[in-house]
């Protein structure tokens, strides 16, 4: 069994951030928001250990296409909405289709372990602003 590697400061600096922006930030917004009190952490580190994390299990990446991956400091399953117009990502709160993994993996025989859905639209305060 492979051993973890031990959570050192600048890893827990960079937990702190991602959970004060709490916006599905990228690691380039992680980087701005530890530079305002940690200058002196590289934008390497702030990459390598966000990339670290999740797959560690601590965060979420959130791969959008065509997009930089943004990183969630919710780690439980579900769901999320990005708006066209403001581009904000915001999770969604609906029954996780944990069942469709099942489904597509006795179809195509694929052996899957998670899926990602991402709903597309115009937000509350943008639907709002353009009525």
């Amino acid at each position: 069994m492979a051993t973890l590697p031990r959570n050192t400061i600048q890893r827990q600096i960079i937990l702190e951030a991602l959970q004060k922006l709490h916006s599905h930030p990228t690691a380039e917004e992680v980087c701005i928001e530890i530079h305002k009190i940690h200058p002196t952490i590289s934008k390497a580190t702030v990459y390598r250990n966000l990339r670290l994390l999740a797959k560690r299990g601590a965060i979420r990446q959130v791969s959008l296409p065509d997009e930089a991956d943004r990183f969630d400091d919710r780690t439980g399953q579900h769901y999320h909405f990005r708006c066209k117009i403001c581009g904000t990502i915001s999770d969604v709160d609906v029954e996780y289709l944990g069942g469709i993994n099942e489904t597509v993996q006795l179809k195509y025989g694929f052996q899957v372990d998670e899926h990602d859905v991402v709903f597309r639209g115009i937000c509350a305060k943008c639907a709002g602003i353009h009525k």
